[in-house]
């Protein structure tokens, strides 16, 4: 499996991390690790905290260990994002992949993946053709991959519920959770602009944001702009005490621009928060407005704002939200996708021994 690690703290490497643990309990499989973001040893590791130095040695360290590992393997197993990742990262362990004659399996996980499809054609779509099979977490993206003679699998992203604390909500605190990293397509000054319309009415109302990324600079001089109280910028969270935090909370909200299929609202779903979003990319195939989610149009903040007050203001609603909303949750358990993963695992590594018998009759054939 060749993914971000848990040093790039992001939907990627906790897909990736939760899939890996699950994958060495299988019999059937034996499966080992190779992160896009290797550590270096040493005098190596400091040119790693240099900016533009870090991506040049991580990427020569990288390539260096594709060429010495997937030789030893049947499948390659490559997380995906989009635009310039998608040429440092899955592009490398594609092609390695192709040159070892070994099944390459793409997982392509990003939300802008319409854009990057439509602005690198020349380059990412011979790529992508390259392997052997294309997985993606929703059926939004195998709608995307279509519109450009892509095919594509879909099998959901892995919620390990029993991690993941389901707590009855009664009665709904104004406390609110956002929980993106803070980069511009997240909207996450969409929530704060919303919050600031809740807090009007509810002065005591909580926001605690969680995550990093280039914006968080632009958004706390925002909070302090539009004079947000009991708003906390609260940072990368260890996986491990995530949980902790959506335990915390009362009510999620999500503005994202573009987006796919969020960890973060079915993690919400898992611990019972209702859940405020925008309609952005794939949401609408996890998120049921009205059923089991309240979705707005993208950048919308004030409707934002106002169905978080009818939340409030139908209490029984809001509880049938909740229930519909853990029941979604069954869709993205271990037992929900696992027969999807091991049937691919099976099947690419029957093409891959029909494949060597082939090639060892013709060598047979040539010799005698």
């Amino acid at each position: 499996m060749v993914a971000p690690s848990l040093d790039i703290l992001g939907g990627q490497a906790v897909q990736a991390a939760r899939l890996l643990e699950r994958f060495k309990h299988e019999p059937s499989l034996t499966v080992d690790f190779l992160p896009i973001n290797p550590r270096l040893p040493g005098v190596l590791r400091k040119l790693q905290r240099i900016k533009y130095v870090r991506t040049v040695v991580t990427s020569i360290a990288y390539v260096f260990s594709l060429l010495l590992r997937v030789y030893k393997y049947d499948i390659v197993h490559v997380f995906s994002a989009s635009y310039f990742s998608f040429v440092i990262a899955p592009t490398p362990a594609i092609l390695i992949g192709k040159l070892y004659r070994r099944k390459v399996l793409l997982n392509y996980h990003s939300g802008e993946a319409e854009d990057h499809l439509q602005r690198w054609q020349r380059t990412a779509i011979p790529t992508i053709r390259l392997a052997d099979i294309v997985i993606v977490p929703s059926e939004y993206l195998v709608t995307v991959f279509q519109q450009f003679g892509l095919s594509a699998k879909p099998i959901y992203n892995l919620i390990d519920t029993d991690k993941f604390r389901f707590r009855d909500r009664n009665p709904l605190r104004p406390v609110f959770l956002s929980n993106r990293n803070l980069e511009a397509h997240y909207g996450v000054d969409r929530v704060l602009r919303a919050f600031k319309i809740i807090q009007h009415k509810n002065p005591e109302a909580i926001l605690t944001i969680i995550g990093d990324g280039t914006q968080r600079q632009n958004l706390e001089e925002l909070a302090t702009e539009i004079q947000l109280r009991n708003t906390t910028f609260r940072g990368q969270v260890d996986p491990t005490r995530i949980a902790e935090t959506y335990d915390e909370a009362d009510v999620y909200l999500n503005g994202s621009e573009i987006d796919n299929q969020p960890l973060s609202l079915l993690e919400a779903f898992a611990c019972g928060l209702p859940i405020v979003t925008t309609d952005a990319g794939g949401i609408p195939y996890i998120v049921t407005d009205g059923k089991t989610g309240m979705v707005v149009p993208r950048g919308d903040y004030v409707q934002m704002a106002e169905r978080v007050f009818s939340l409030f203001a139908n209490p029984a609603n809001t509880k049938q939200m909740i229930e519909l909303g853990r029941l979604e949750c069954r869709k993205y358990s271990w037992d929900a996708v696992r027969d999807g993963w091991l049937d691919v695992y099976q099947s690419l590594g029957n093409d891959k021994r029909r494949a060597a018998l082939v090639e060892a009759k013709a060598e047979t054939s040539a010799s005698v």
